[in-house]
């Protein structure tokens, strides 16, 4: 991958040609959310704009400087929790990035290796480093959970979106009832389906910070 967007300066508007980033960038998301990130390129988004790709490529570079923004550009509907510790600040700033990526099923897929330097992820990450820095974690202690806090929400979002767009999700759960002998655990429980998802997840967020508030390093709890 090139040298991020986010690193680079962005030209003068007075010398650009008649169309902006934020035009772009919301044409990008569309197109994103109708077709998916297979469907994405620099033609395209340019014949969607009504413009030529010479008019597109002074604004990106790359099919990667689009996605990057386009990135960027969704994570900025989630709400920022006011700052200061707090349990329900990180939830609710997780269950926002969850429900970003589930309206833009494309995020998900297209989030690794990007290094997600836009100003609106870089706001909710920090916000979310300031909620758990309040535990008393520092240093690799904090990168660490909040890598096993982000992680877990991205993770979880790709697992939804691959299993609602499954062509065969109904033939899944019938093999699995069929091979109920070898994988009793999985018939019995590893089919989510409806609001499942919502409440698997809000579990699985809940044990994740009640690990960090356990260590004998964290001096407060999130609560």
């Amino acid at each position: 991958m090139s040298e991020s967007v986010w690193l680079r300066e962005e030209r003068p508007r007075r010398d650009a040609p008649p169309l902006t980033r934020e035009r772009i960038v919301a044409e990008a998301v569309a197109l994103l959310d109708e077709e998916g990130a297979a469907r994405l390129t620099m033609r395209r988004l340019a014949e969607r704009l009504g413009t030529g790709s010479t008019t597109l490529y002074w604004h990106v570079r790359t099919k990667d400087d689009v996605l990057e923004l386009a990135l960027d550009a969704i994570f900025g509907d989630v709400p920022v929790p006011p700052p200061g510790p707090g349990r329900a600040g990180v939830v609710a700033l997780m269950s926002g990035w969850r429900a970003a990526m589930l309206a833009h099923p494309w995020s998900a897929a297209v989030l690794g290796g990007r290094p997600l330097l836009g100003p609106n992820v870089l706001a909710r990450t920090d916000r979310l480093y300031g909620a758990l820095a309040a535990t008393g974690l520092s240093g690799t202690e904090l990168a660490g959970a909040a890598y096993a806090v982000a992680n877990y929400v991205i993770g979880s979002a790709l697992m939804e979106v691959g299993a609602r767009s499954a062509p065969d999700e109904r033939g899944a759960g019938e093999y699995l009832e069929r091979t109920r002998d070898r994988y009793p655990h999985l018939a019995e429980h590893g089919r989510l389906r409806g609001d499942g998802w919502d409440t698997a997840f809000a579990q699985g967020l809940g044990y994740l910070l009640d690990g960090i508030e356990r260590p004998p390093s964290a001096a407060q709890e999130l609560r």
